[in-house]
């Protein structure tokens, strides 16, 4: 006994003389490079400053909470900043504007009930980070861009799908949508879903109409991410996050389009906003239409024409004559210059010749004649 006690005093006597030597050095260190930088100037209070833990999270944005809309910090922020560096499209600013006020008409024809839609935000983003973020369960339509020849998303969480369901089976108002998780949908809630798609799809048509004709069809209905990739993951994508709400009830809904979809229409994305007309103006259509109707034009009525030698054409003396190879009372052409324009006939009137429109000559055909 007396033997162990002393080996657990010498242990100790041997730490604490450890702890002294490494107190030492680190104060002879800190002699040393004061009495170094006594010379030069001093350091400011944060030169040699260490972060803790806390900074460190909060830089590395460990301490944010995420895609809820709260702010982000640190190297999160620095990340994602590269994904606002795709060029702003304004058309497709005012075009999803204009699909809001269409769906909460039609919402509303729908559900029969009052009907508020709401954009919660635009936001540009890469395609494999939302679908890591999509809250399931959820149901996601895939929707083609027939004249574009592409692919979009709409994705219906589960509140706005127990919402809609309940309000189209006559649920009573004033009382929460009755929720069962942990079950698949069943054959009727994902029937009520696919025609509330086609509604959305709709008016996402007709949004479009004013800009170019486009029609988004309905192509399936998924409930899992991974069987609606429409892209690759890498690939950018434009995403509305929009807020329905019936009263009491209601959820979100998204609709999701990859840069590739909007390539076709791109240079009509990047115009930007004047009028309903999407940049026409009236005024100016009504006054050119005026003054062009008020130019005045040269008509040259057409009695014969004729193929001569250059010869002939060279040889020609004042007073010879140019035999005309048309009957009197044939008809004759009026053209401006080189479009034929009209068929008439020639005669008199008093002392001028007169000429009497017969028939308008089709464009086409008449230029194709002269041309022959």
């Amino acid at each position: 006994m007396s033997g162990e006690s002393g080996s657990e005093q010498s242990d100790d006597d041997l730490a604490a003389a450890w702890g002294a030597a490494l107190d030492e050095e680190e104060s002879t260190g800190s002699d040393a490079a004061a009495a170094a930088g006594a010379g030069e100037a001093s350091p400011g209070p944060d030169a040699a400053r260490v972060l803790n833990q806390a900074e460190i999270d909060s830089l590395l944005g460990f301490d944010s909470k995420g895609g809820d809309g709260s702010e982000e910090s640190g190297i999160q922020r620095i990340i994602s900043s590269g994904l606002v560096s795709y060029e702003r499209l304004p058309m497709l600013e005012i075009v999803f504007d204009r699909m809001v006020r269409l769906m909460s008409t039609t919402l509303r024809n729908f559900t029969s009930d009052n009907v508020e839609v709401s954009i919660d935000g635009i936001v540009s983003l890469r395609f494999a980070d939302y679908l890591n973020s999509i809250p399931l369960p959820a149901m996601l339509g895939v929707t083609r861009a027939e004249q574009w020849d592409n692919y979009g998303l709409v994705v219906v969480d589960s509140a706005l799908i127990y919402s809609v369901v309940d309000v189209l089976l006559g649920g009573r108002r004033g009382t929460a949508a009755m929720r069962i998780e942990g079950r698949p949908y069943t054959t009727i809630e994902r029937t009520l879903v696919e025609r509330l798609i086609g509604v959305v799809l709709d008016d996402l048509t007709a949004a479009f109409e004013p800009l170019c004709p486009v029609v988004f069809g309905f192509e399936r209905l998924e409930v899992n991410p991974r069987f609606a990739a429409i892209s690759r993951p890498s690939n950018a994508c434009v995403l509305v996050r929009l807020r329905v709400d019936m009263e009491d009830r209601g959820g979100k809904l998204e609709l999701l389009l990859p840069y590739a979809t909007l390539e076709p229409v791109r240079e009509l994305l990047l115009q930007q906003f004047m009028g309903e007309k999407f940049g026409r103006d009236s005024i100016w259509e009504t006054h050119l239409a005026e003054e062009l109707r008020s130019t005045e034009v040269a008509l040259d009525v057409v009695l014969d024409e004729q193929m001569v030698p250059l010869s002939s054409v060279i040889s020609l003396k004042v007073g010879d004559r140019i035999a005309l190879g048309v009957s009197p009372g044939a008809p004759v052409r009026l053209r401006c210059g080189e479009v034929p324009l009209f068929e008439g006939e020639l005669g008199r009137q008093e002392q001028r010749l007169a000429v009497r429109i017969s028939r308008e000559l089709e464009r086409g055909r008449g230029v194709a004649g002269a041309a022959a």
